[in-house]
């Protein structure tokens, strides 16, 4: 199964690209709003790659980052949404503006995309808000490997009691399972874990 990709951009149509890789031409569909980072043809460039396979085809589909990808997976999970719709959403709005939709229960902004109906967007709020949610702290917590110190449990708490009034609890309940959170798991600083732990604590499963 192919999971990354790396070439030369050789043609670029609408949101389909071949790529280049030693002399062997890929077709891969790529979400529009991110041609600009993948460039223009001759570039050299990487992709994060999704594909499926069917009985009569094999279909590639592409991101220049990573969260991208697995935002796709996850949309796609989510019965009535396929791999292109799954590319419309996000050639029309990038992954905040999904993640954050998806927090407030925004159809508004979901029914924009083209191929996605009202019903469809109520379907994909109600199945992904939780992986949706972890998503956006796993973004959260990548970006933090940059910095030179881990993260302080402060703000790992902060993170996880606003994660988790993104997904309906109130302040109190978040609060009291996020701090019982970080006295329990083996990474305080890792804030996917806690969050993880604290839903599990709130929905009854531990």
């Amino acid at each position: 199964m192919i999971a990354r990709l790396t070439g030369v951009v050789a043609f670029i149509e609408a949101n389909v690209i071949i790529l280049d890789v030693n002399g062997v031409g890929y077709k891969v569909s790529v979400p529009v709003t991110s041609l600009d980072l993948i460039g223009k043809v001759g570039d050299k460039t990487a992709l994060e790659i999704h594909t499926t396979v069917r009985e009569d085809d094999i279909s590639l589909y592409g991101f220049p980052k990573l969260e991208q990808r697995k935002a796709f997976e996850l949309l796609i999970a989510v019965s009535g949404i396929g791999p292109k719709v799954a590319l419309s959403i996000l050639s029309a709005i990038d992954v905040q503006t999904l993640v954050d939709a998806v927090a407030a229960d925004d159809t508004r902004t979901l029914v924009k995309v083209p191929g996605l109906g009202l019903k469809t967007a109520q379907k994909l709020l109600l199945e992904i808000k939780d992986r949706m949610a972890l998503l956006s702290f796993e973004r959260r917590a990548d970006k933090s490997l940059t910095l030179p110190r881990k993260p302080s449990a402060d703000m790992v708490e902060d993170d996880v009691v606003q994660g988790l009034i993104g997904l309906g609890f109130n302040r109190n309940e978040a609060r009291r399972a996020a701090e019982r959170a970080l006295k329990e798991i083996t990474d305080p600083a890792n804030v996917t874990m806690a969050l993880k732990f604290a839903l599990n604590l709130l929905t009854g499963e531990k």
